[in-house]
């Protein structure tokens, strides 16, 4: 004899609510099935199997009459391949949110302070991008960008150099030092070494990816913002340490 669950016995199985369950079978979306003489419902294994998927489509942020169409169309096989589908998608937009959140953090401890503009991708929850900054790259250039090029998210020696690098000239924008100062000629011949380390020496791709960096529409190609004084600062720093 194949065994069978009381509606109670069924929630505690599922963790979903003896209203839910009954109102399932009030609907007609799952009805027990065996009775016994006394009226009591009895819920069988294909049950169970039943309103498991229907859990897992709710999941997919179906609504209850499209389930009831779907429900016996699609196997629990494609219903899987759905769950996972939409598991990864949640998963791109939770590891995009934590980049963002480790970027901001890295931001934070360069520049001291955040603005509130900085925070809004994050605060709302999404990105306000229409191309990627790869988009204004070669393939071969790509290459060589990916594998080198800091971002703000990770924590590597080479992100953390950069980061201090953002410090430093941040530290002499509130002292009131000039770009042509012994700092400001330091931070140049830092600037060039790590550019030479980021970009594999190549002047051209350092200097194209420089010219997209300076571009005040940036943060929309995914580059995290830096304060404008800054590139500003830069720029005439390595301008006086050329001349």
């Amino acid at each position: 004899m194949s065994q069978t669950w009381t509606t109670g016995q069924v929630a505690a199985k599922l963790g979903v609510s003896i209203r839910t369950i009954r109102y399932y079978d009030q609907i007609g979306l799952v009805t027990p099935g065996k009775k016994e003489a006394g009226g009591r419902r009895l819920y069988t294994e294909e049950d169970l199997l039943r309103l498991e998927k229907i859990s897992l489509l709710k999941s997919l942020l179906l609504p209850l009459d499209d389930i009831r169409h779907l429900l016996d169309e699609l196997s629990i096989g494609q219903i899987l391949e759905a769950h996972r589908k939409h598991l990864k998608c949640q998963l791109e937009h939770l590891q995009e949110s934590l980049n963002n959140t480790n970027a901001l953090l890295n931001l934070l401890e360069a520049e001291g302070k955040l603005r509130w503009e900085t925070l809004l991708p994050l605060v709302k929850g999404s990105k306000e991008r229409t191309v990627s900054w790869e988009h204004f790259f070669e393939e071969d250039e790509l290459d060589v960008l990916k594998t080198k090029l800091p971002r703000l998210e990770d924590s590597d020696d080479l992100t953390s150099s950069w980061i201090q690098v953002i410090a430093r000239v941040e530290q002499c924008l509130r002292k009131g030092q000039k770009p042509e100062s012994c700092e400001g000629r330091a931070i140049a011949e830092e600037i060039e070494r790590l550019s030479v380390l980021t970009f594999g020496g190549d002047r051209k791709l350092m200097d194209k990816f420089w010219e997209l960096r300076r571009d005040p529409a940036s943060a929309k190609y995914g580059l995290a913002p830096i304060r404008e004084e800054v590139l500003i600062f830069v720029e005439a720093c390595l301008a006086s340490h050329d001349d």
